[in-house]
């Protein structure tokens, strides 16, 4: 029997290397209520990978978010209140099929959101968003300054 700090019964974390079957190596870890589920740990590490950039331009605020292998329908992205910007989804877990080796899981699966306070100059019913080739572009435009007025006054 190997002695291992990960595994119960007799079983190490290397056993997924002959057996094919991948173990966590937390699971001999009792959880208590007030510890994180898994499900939370996995969305929670969805959402860090879900990697936004926001720039601003003269005319509009531009996001875009990386969503590899994520269609348009696996994507909501919603205005709350005209004030915030929500880009939420999921990523599905890979169907496990019998007999499959699994030799490493890196990508992340689970649901997301992130959400971004807008500034006070942004046009809210005109806000656009598109998908193309796995990143998601949403354009906020911006209201325009109006021209400082200069009027001539008569001096009296």
């Amino acid at each position: 029997m190997a002695l291992s700090l990960f595994g119960r019964g007799g079983h190490d974390i290397f056993d997924s290397l002959t057996s094919g079957v991948i173990k966590d190596p937390f699971e001999a870890f009792s959880v208590s209520e007030n510890t994180p589920s898994r499900q939370y740990a996995r969305d929670t590490h969805a959402v860090a990978n879900t990697q936004v950039d926001w720039r601003e331009t003269p005319e509009s605020h531009i996001f875009k978010a990386d969503l590899p292998g994520l269609t348009k329908d696996d994507v909501k992205v919603q205005l709350v209140d005209g004030k915030t910007l929500e880009i939420a989804g999921q990523r599905k877990k890979e169907d496990v099929h019998h007999g499959d080796t699994w030799h490493r899981v890196e990508r992340a699966h689970g649901s997301f959101l992130r959400r971004f306070r807008l500034p006070e100059n942004t046009i809210a019913d005109e806000v656009k968003a598109h998908v193309l080739d796995g990143v998601l572009v949403v354009t906020v435009p911006k209201l325009k300054k109006p021209k400082p007025q200069v009027r001539q006054i008569e001096i009296l």
